[in-house]
């Protein structure tokens, strides 16, 4: 069974950089999972995706050396398990606010004794070891995303769910929490203040403290303050990112003819 670089990472102390995948197709995902990330997260809660691409981009993306999560489009049992089952390393659930909520999550990411996953792993098995059942609780990234007033009230809980992989922060959603402007790279002190307690918080725990950002920038200032998984950018950023430069230079050519 191939080890879970991400788990790898948290459990160790050490540090990955991961790309976001919203678009919903898989020859894009291939294009993101080629460059080398460690991991990638397929966007099933904001991504224009549901589950008929998920089905097409597990498969595509299996031949990488990169660990592949999903975030679902909520903490639903039964969606988390499907993404399990069609190959997911990993999940990373939205708007985890209180212990039970977290306890839910990580619950469906375990088969019984130590959860409610139903047995049933289908394409997850494909390529597997023949003790999947057996060693697959052990593998599977459970993060749980603090992004509300509500999850911070709570944020000591919620790091110390038994089985909880890490904490993945929601910038956008915790600025608003905060009652800021939403905004993937925010410096304002009061959201700062909040990602470090955030991150305090995990290690106290021995959990994995996770970020999402949208810049170079960003990502090597959560890199040097410790933090495990960064994520660097998205599919859809980096496309419409590159085509409006190039496009804002070649319309520059044109006026100067």
């Amino acid at each position: 069974m191939r080890e879970n670089k991400v788990l790898a990472a948290c459990r160790t102390g050490g540090q990955t950089i991961g790309c976001w995948l919203t678009i919903g197709d898989s020859y894009a995902s291939e294009c993101m999972a080629s460059i080398g990330f460690d991991w990638v997260c397929i966007d099933m809660q904001h991504g224009m995706l549901g589950y008929t691409e998920l089905r097409a981009m597990l498969p595509a993306l299996a031949r990488f050396d990169t660990v592949v999560l999903v975030r679902p489009t909520w903490n639903d049992p039964g969606e988390i398990m499907k993404a399990l089952d069609t190959g997911a390393a990993g999940v990373v659930v939205p708007m985890v606010s209180t212990r039970a909520q977290a306890e839910r999550a990580v619950a469906a990411c375990r088969f019984p004794p130590e959860g409610i996953r139903s047995f049933g792993p289908g394409r997850a098995t494909l390529n597997a070891d023949p003790d999947y059942f057996k060693r697959i609780n052990s593998q599977i990234a459970c993060f749980a995303m603090i992004e509300t007033s509500e999850g911070l009230e709570n944020l000591d809980a919620i790091a110390s769910t038994p089985g909880l992989s890490g904490i993945y922060i929601g910038p956008s959603d915790l600025a608003c929490a905060l009652g800021l402007e939403p905004s993937g790279d925010n410096s304002h002190p009061k959201h700062a203040e909040a990602v470090g307690c955030i991150l305090a918080a995990c290690r106290s725990h021995g959990i994995g403290a996770c970020m999402h950002t949208g810049s170079v920038a960003y990502t090597k200032r959560y890199l040097k303050q410790g933090f495990n998984l960064v994520m660097l950018g998205s599919d859809r950023a980096w496309m419409m990112g590159g085509a409006l430069r190039d496009l804002a230079e070649a319309r520059c050519s044109m006026a100067d003819n």
